[in-house]
């Protein structure tokens, strides 16, 4: 579907996933999954703030490029779907705020005021909020090393808006790529002399995630340019649920070897049940939209 992007933002959106692809295309992502515990790439994180991906929105007088929202949300799109590691979201928009951030000399983290969890902590230089008694939690991503903080504070209202609508984007970016993953997978598979993509229940399996992944699409784009509370709520359900379930479908087509560790599309799964659990997940977006309903009833 064509979003009517910009020549602008398309190639925006194309330098970036080109320079993601090279830097952290699969090879670094099996690689960094058979390495053991999680690492931060300093090297990656600091080329990331040369190109400018922290620094998207901070004016260009204050050392920034400059862009807004639409043009932030396409790059963290791309991010989601190469499953870039590392607490992204929080550096960014720290960004101008926090000395380092901008350049990725700095890797900053933030505390979820609502479930108390915060991601990358032993591998940040600064945390915002207080993460005093954080306790490390097994994370069902294996490149994602998260904890939990027994009493978090709240979270600035704008801060938890980005939050969602960026990992909005995110979700975004794994959906499309679980879905392009299931296509290629049942055009080459064969079974019975003929590829799986022949059959009419796998068939079915494609066409359901493509249509969630454009209309995730949609409201995500849409978000982007209102930043309206109530847009942003459905942006992100539709994005967490274009990406969970997406990723399952693509897991179905896969078929028992998708769940093997020679295999990604696990790996999307993960981390898309992971940043369920951010700011603005479910329960706070569908209460958002619920209060917004009653309102225009009353």
């Amino acid at each position: 579907m064509d979003f009517q992007l910009t020549h602008d933002q398309r190639a925006l959106q194309a330098g970036v996933r080109e320079l993601l692809t090279a830097r952290f295309g699969r090879d670094r992502l099996r690689a960094a999954v058979h390495d053991g515990p999680p690492d931060l790439d300093r090297a990656l994180w600091r080329e990331l703030g040369e190109a400018g991906f922290f620094a998207l929105r901070l004016p260009e007088p204050d050392g920034g490029v400059g862009l807004g929202l639409p043009e932030t949300v396409l790059v963290f799109e791309e991010a989601g779907r190469v499953l870039l590691p590392g607490p992204l979201i929080a550096t960014h928009l720290a960004a101008g705020a926090v000395e380092g951030a901008a350049t990725g000399e700095a890797v900053v983290t933030a505390v979820d005021g609502a479930g108390g969890l915060v991601e990358w902590l032993d591998h940040a230089d600064v945390v915002r909020g207080d993460a005093a008694g954080a306790e490390p939690l097994r994370s069902v991503d294996p490149l994602t090393p998260v904890h939990r903080v027994p009493a978090p504070s709240a979270q600035a209202a704008g801060d938890v808006l980005l939050t969602s609508l960026l990992t909005a984007a995110e979700q975004l970016g794994t959906a499309a790529r679980t879905c392009e993953l299931a296509v290629q997978h049942a055009r080459t598979r064969e079974q019975f002399g003929q590829p799986i993509g022949a059959f009419q229940a796998v068939k079915h399996l494609c066409a359901r995630m493509l249509v969630r992944v454009e209309v995730a699409r949609a409201a995500v784009y849409a978000a982007a340019v209102t930043a309206h509370p109530t847009d942003v709520a459905a942006a992100r359900l539709l994005a967490d649920e274009a990406a969970v379930r997406g990723a399952r479908d693509c897991l179905q087509v896969h078929g028992g070897m998708g769940f093997t560790w020679e295999s990604d599309v696990h790996l999307y799964l993960k981390r898309a049940w992971l940043r369920t659990q951010r700011p603005g997940g479910v329960t706070e977006s569908e209460e958002l939209l619920a209060g917004d309903l009653l309102a225009g009833t009353g």
